[in-house]
């Protein structure tokens, strides 16, 4: 089992940057694919962002492509969601997830285990 705890989350203005982290526990960090959703108040949890076991591979969603960017680094079990150019639209709660699997994927339902979430607020 994994363990998934995100961090970096906050309050920024229109056009600013913020980094979200994402450290899982156990030794076995490198099996699995990770990727990034987020779900704002009364709408669906959304894809953001994923990236392959070995960080060769990454996915955004269009309204991000450009302006995120997903890295991972295996040897500390944490993987990065550097946001710029932020909107007030990106305002949602973003988690990580995680699957065991080589490949990218975009569904919830292809992810195993999920982080609690953290609060990204992006405002005047």
């Amino acid at each position: 089992q994994v363990q998934l705890v995100e961090s970096g989350g906050g309050v920024v203005q229109p056009g600013g940057s913020l980094r979200l982290s994402c450290g899982a526990s156990g030794r076995t960090f490198r099996r699995y694919a990770m990727g990034w959703f987020r779900q704002a108040p009364g709408k669906e949890r959304e894809f953001v962002a994923a990236i392959t076991r070995d960080g060769i591979m990454t996915l955004y969603t269009d309204s991000v492509q450009g302006r995120f960017t997903l890295s991972r680094d295996n040897a500390k079990n944490t993987v990065y969601l550097q946001m710029s150019s932020l909107k007030p639209e990106d305002t949602a709660v973003y988690y990580c997830a995680s699957r065991e699997a080589y490949g990218l994927a975009s569904k919830p339902a292809d992810f195993d285990y999920w982080g609690q979430g953290t609060q990204v607020t992006v405002s005047s």
